[in-house]
């Protein structure tokens, strides 16, 4: 999935993020690029557009850096330790010293819940927003039907 790597202009592309926001996204921490070029430009995966895919989807509905922060470090937690899993079972190893543990993989999991609930509730709200906003643009294009000029025959 990681093999080709792309430059910010593409990634840009893909995410319909500007390049001054996924290099802001990078100073805060969000997102790391994977590598860098011989010529120092940085490359990016799927991975890491992948990520900038969440911290995009997040920010309509709110939510802080620090909280975009916070669910990326509960998700990557998460994710490297179903790879371990994964790896250990096509290895058919027994050590599973880098394992969460079953309290910590669940406070991540409960971290990851509340992330959930707190953006479908955010999304509801958008919805009645959105509603709002149709009957608003709804009146308005009634109120000039009403009163646009008759055409003459």
């Amino acid at each position: 999935m990681d093999g080709k790597r792309m430059q910010i202009g593409e990634v840009a592309a893909r995410t319909e993020l500007s390049l001054r926001t996924i290099r802001h996204y990078e100073e805060t921490g969000l997102v790391v690029p994977s590598a860098r070029s011989r010529g120092g430009f940085r490359l990016y995966t799927e991975t890491d557009v992948a990520r900038l895919m969440v911290i995009r989807r997040m920010k309509p509905l709110g939510f802080t850096l620090d909280q975009m922060r916070d669910l990326l470090d509960a998700t990557d937690r998460l994710d490297a330790d179903a790879d371990r899993l994964d790896a250990e079972d096509a290895e058919d190893v027994t050590n599973a010293t880098d394992r969460l543990d079953a309290d910590e993989r669940e406070a991540l999991l409960e971290r990851v819940r509340t992330y959930r609930q707190a953006a479908a509730e955010q999304v509801e709200k958008l919805r009645v927003q959105l509603s709002r906003a149709e009957d608003f643009a709804d009146t308005l294009s009634a109120r000039l039907d009403r009163n646009a000029p008759a055409t003459r025959v």
